[in-house]
């Protein structure tokens, strides 16, 4: 199992005023942009940016970090082997598949398996055909 990147997670009330302070500090455009649910979501640089209602928000906030890695189920195998549970079952959003993942240790982590286009796009910067 391999780690592709690693995101701090920023809890805003609103994308739209959050993201031009982050364009200016990182020097780039989102690499994603999408909606899920009640939540608008950005990754730009190492910040996944977390927008919306705070009661729609703390839904997400017991992870401290959104960690992409290249195989959902070797993490799983992991957390078996060293005493952590996943908290959360694994589902799917617009980016791959995602499960919220508690360590042995206490720390609380959401772990994706993006799709191939993303880890394209974004690790392996791949230009769009």
């Amino acid at each position: 199992m391999t780690v592709l990147k690693t995101y701090a997670r920023l809890w805003v009330d609103d994308l739209d005023t959050s993201l031009p302070l982050l364009r200016t500090l990182v020097g780039a455009e989102p690499d994603l942009r999408f909606g899920f649910g009640a939540i608008e979501l950005a990754a730009i640089g190492d910040f996944l940016v977390i927008a919306g209602p705070a009661t729609q928000r703390a839904t997400y906030a017991h992870a401290s970090a959104t960690v992409i890695v290249d195989s959902l189920d070797t993490i799983v195998e992991e957390l078996d082997a060293t005493g952590g549970e996943v908290t959360t079952p694994e589902a799917t959003s617009p980016t791959g598949r995602y499960l919220y993942a508690r360590h042995a240790g206490g720390a609380e982590i959401e772990y994706v398996e993006w799709v191939p286009e993303l880890v394209d796009r974004i690790i392996t910067r791949v230009p769009p055909r």
